[in-house]
């Protein structure tokens, strides 16, 4: 799952393909470089990157996820609560609170959460 891992710069760019997919490669280089800069070169070795980490693909000259944003964001949660907390929510969610209350909304909505997922 590390290798699911996108520095800031190439979590914007994968936001641009998740924003507009399907996109056309040709339309993805105009796109990254009026968001970023980019040159067609760069776009397109980034874009391999992604593609071979199983996050992206790109067939035909257009590009698709491979890997939802919401399932992304998921396994980066799981592989940091993981990483930084032996895999337990519960000392994920102390850590958390320490700093930063939970607001009466936010505790009714993770004691929904925790109701469905009793059942």
């Amino acid at each position: 799952m590390s290798d699911l891992k996108m520095g800031p710069v190439e979590t914007r760019f994968a936001e641009i393909i998740w924003d507009r997919e399907p996109v056309g490669s040709t339309e993805l280089v105009r796109l990254a470089d009026e968001a970023l800069g980019w040159k067609k070169s760069t776009t397109y070795t980034v874009l391999k990157r992604l593609c071979d980490r199983g996050i992206f693909q790109n067939e035909g000259g257009t590009v698709t996820s491979r890997l939802s944003r919401a399932d992304y964001d998921t396994a980066q949660s799981q592989q940091f609560v993981e990483e930084s907390f032996s895999g337990s929510l519960p000392a994920f969610i102390t850590a958390f609170t320490r700093r930063k209350k939970l607001t009466e909304d936010e505790i009714a909505e993770l004691q929904k959460l925790i109701d469905q997922n009793r059942r």
